[in-house]
Order: C-alpha cells, then sequence, then structure tokens
C-alpha cells in the first residue's frame, strides 16, 4: 500500500514539497489549503506532469480535512509571513492559531502521524504541534536546520570552488539570527574547513547562512524562499518513508540533551521509520556551548509566549 502525504498549505513551500513529493514516487499526496480551487488546481497540474516525469503516485487538491484521514506523514506549512513593522510576538500569534487549528483538524483524522512544520516561528509552532497533537516527541519535528546545513555547505562550495556534493555541514540552534553554523563539524570530503578557509572567510560564510532567508527576500522583493525549503522536507520525508537512518540537522524535542529540557531546537538527530530515533550530542568547545545556550534561551522565550497564548485561549 502506498504511503499518504499530507502537505497542508498549497503555497510556494507546499506546492515545491508536494511536487518533489510525486516525482520521487513516496507515496500519495494531499494537498489541502483554505482557499478554495488553488490545492485542485495545482494537485491537478501536478498529477498532468505524471506521465512526464514517471511518477505513479496519485496527487489530491482539497479544502476538506476528511480527505487527510489515516495521513502517515503531515507537513504543516500554513501561516502568514512576517510584514513590515510586524512584531515577532505579533507573528507568534497569528501563526500560533494557524497551527492549533490544522494540529487539532489533522489528530481527529489521523491517529499516528509523523508531523513535520515548516510554518514560523519555527522553534515555537513544532512545539506547538507537539503540545496539540499529543503525539510522542519522536514523531514531532521541525525543518530548519537541513535548509540552514544546505545554505552554508553551497555557501563553503562557491568560496571554495568545489564540488557541492563533497561538503557537509552542522548548524544547530534555532531557526534565526542565534542559530550556530559549526565550521568544526563542517567538512569537505572528510576535511574540515577550518583547515580550509581564513578565519575571516570562514566568519563572512556563518554570517551569510544566519542571514540566508533574509538575502533571498531582498533579493525577490515580494516573497521568500520556497525551492530549497521544500526539498529540505522532501529529504526529511525520504529519510522516514525509506528507513535511511539519515543523520541531518532537524528541530527536535530535548529530554536533558545539551543541557536543556522541554524546547523545541535545533541539533544532529537519526531520522528512520519510526521518525526521530536518536538525538546526537556533539562535542562543543566552551564558545560553541555559550552560542548554543543563548539560542536556546531564545527558543526558550518563545516557548513561553505559546504556552501564554494556549493558557489565556483555555
Amino acid at each position: 500500500m502506498r504511503r499518504k502525504i499530507t502537505v497542508v498549505g498549497a503555497g510556494q513551500v507546499g506546492t515545491t514539497v508536494a511536487q518533489l513529493t510525486a516525482y520521487k514516487n513516496l507515496g500519495n499526496v494531499v494537498l489541502i489549503d483554505i482557499v478554495e480551487g488553488v490545492p485542485q488546481g495545482k494537485a491537478l497540474d501536478l498529477q498532468e506532469s505524471g506521465c512526464l516525469q514517471v511518477f505513479d503516485s496519485v496527487v489530491v487538491g482539497t479544502n476538506d480535512y476528511k480527505d487527510t484521514a489515516d495521513s502517515d506523514i503531515v507537513v504543516i506549512t500554513a501561516g502568514v509571513p512576517r510584514k513590515p513593522g510586524q512584531s515577532r510576538s505579533d507573528l507568534l500569534a497569528i501563526n500560533a492559531k494557524i497551527v492549533k487549528n490544522v494540529t487539532e483538524e489533522i489528530m481527529k483524522r489521523s491517529s499516528n502521524p509523523f508531523i513535520i512544520v515548516v510554518s514560523n516561528p519555527l522553534d515555537a509552532m513544532v512545539y506547538l504541534a507537539k503540545k496539540v497533537s499529543k503525539l510522542p516527541k519522536h514523531r514531532v519535528i521541525g525543518m530548519a536546520g537541513v535548509l540552514d546545513a544546505a545554505r552554508f555547505r553551497t555557501f563553503v562550495s562557491l568560496e571554495l570552488d568545489c564540488s557541492l556534493v563533497d561538503v557537509d555541514a552542522m548548524v544547530l540552534g534555532g531557526h534565526g539570527d542565534s542559530m550556530v553554523p559549526l565550521p568544526r563539524y563542517t567538512t569537505v570530503s572528510g576535511v574540515p574547513i577550518t583547515d580550509l578557509m581564513s578565519q575571516e572567510q570562514i566568519g563572512r560564510l556563518v554570517d551569510r547562512t544566519r542571514n540566508g532567508g533574509a538575502e533571498i527576500v531582498s533579493l525577490l522583493k515580494n516573497g521568500s524562499a520556497f525551492l530549497a525549503p521544500g526539498a529540505s522536507v522532501v529529504k526529511m520525508i525520504e529519510a522516514v518513508l525509506l528507513d535511511k537512518k539519515r543523520i541531518m540537522p532537524c528541530t527536535a524535542y530535548l529530554d536533558g540533551e545539551y543541557g536543556w529540557s522541554g524546547i523545541f531546537f535545533g541539533v544532529p538527530v537519526k531520522l528512520g521509520i519510526s521518525g526521530i530515533e536518536k538525538v546526537i550530542e556533539l562535542k562543543l568547545t566552551e564558545e560553541e556551548r555559550k552560542a548554543l545556550d543563548t539560542s536556546a534561551e531564545e527558543v526558550k522565550r518563545q516557548i513561553a509566549e505559546v504556552d501564554a497564548l494556549l493558557a489565556s485561549r483555555s
């Protein structure tokens, strides 16, 4: 039986996820959105490319959550982007309401899905999805580190003029300005970039990685990144459904790892058929640990805001 992947939100990220999932024949796809006609039209367009891209997946567009029943994986991309002059707290309040409603609707119809959250502010929204769904911690995850590491890998490859496939990168922490790229764990064919670049080069690439999303927003003028985020999600879906045991940085629930508990945070995890099979604890320098703790404090503040919002609406 084919696996069922539901993508909530038929915007550019959601559509990219649906497209790449179908192209890779990972399972049947349900694309759901509140706007009538949009998910249906995009799903039909994608289905009509099946004979050209040679996939047999069935793609359905819908506005009704009944079509998501018995999903194996649910990707939540729904939410609004931050507008000029809007505070992070205002964005959190708006998207918390959306993600809460989406999660409730999904859980009414799917008993044990693996949930991947993409909506921002990412760390707070994946925490919210976990709390509302009441799923075990290994069944809820956030997509951030895969994307941030992909950006770091890309910038290293361009800087060194080397093959992108030879570059591996590690980025920890919250998804935002406080993320912690780790040059010591970023390599080219096993050689740390600290042996291949000057500190000035590394610092410049670290800063560019932290501002990777903002750089694209500034270029597009009206929109944000969607191709790399969508591809990052599909790498995670593939790791789970094909039981690949991939180790990649993702936003996972911490229960004492790295000295933190009760928060979702970007750390390396092993992804397989049961979801998060293990959180990998890296040996960090004092400086790296301090940067990670600073990032964790910021995430903790966001999560406190989520708890306060839930309490006010209960």
